[in-house]
């Protein structure tokens, strides 16, 4: 069987589709990024790439902070909708009834139904075509206590994070291995 080839585009996938928070808890948005990741451990450094037309850019290049709030099958709906509209017209936390919660570092919120929220503090913004990439530092981590095991460690499976690959968006599957099983004795 032969390969096609296409021309360079976007086509890593899947890729985590998170919410992202920006502004501070009078005044804030939510935006839907799937264009996120890690770049670094140690220090612990992440980034989001934001179109610079989004209603959240600004509000983010103008801050130096977000947070990064992981999503769920129960969220999916919330997820595409803030992703779709902009925040210019609509306070998207009353609008899909979400519950901003204080940050414990940055001033924007974070949802308090998300499992996990990252807050973040940029470090450098990157503009890179049609997104901006906002470097940013990891300030802290927040996760909701249900989803820690009985040994204090948080439980992943518990949480049915979903992702995005090439339009669509899944659920995570079945765990099929673990860091290091392959050469494990």
């Amino acid at each position: 069987m032969s390969r096609i080839s296409f021309k360079p585009g976007t086509f890593l996938y899947p890729l985590p589709a998170v919410m992202v928070t920006s502004g501070d808890m009078d005044n804030s948005n939510i935006l839907t990024v799937a264009w996120t990741g890690i770049v670094s451990s140690d220090p612990a450094t992440t980034y989001v790439s934001i179109r610079k037309e989004r209603y959240s850019h600004d509000i983010i290049k103008e801050n130096k902070e977000f947070c990064i709030n992981l999503t769920t099958e129960d969220l999916v709906y919330a997820t595409d909708y803030v992703g779709v509209k902009s925040g210019k017209n609509i306070d998207k936390f009353k609008e899909l009834n979400l519950t901003k919660e204080k940050c414990t570092i940055v001033k924007c919120p974070m949802i308090k139904e998300s499992p996990v929220c990252i807050e973040c503090k940029v470090i450098e913004i990157k503009e890179m075509g049609s997104h901006d990439m906002f470097l940013a530092e990891i300030v802290a981590v927040n996760v909701d206590e249900k989803y820690m095991d009985e040994t204090n460690k948080f439980d992943m499976d518990k949480c049915n994070l979903i992702a995005y690959s090439h339009g669509q968006y899944y659920t995570l599957g079945k765990k099929i291995g673990k860091f290091g099983f392959s050469v494990k004795k």
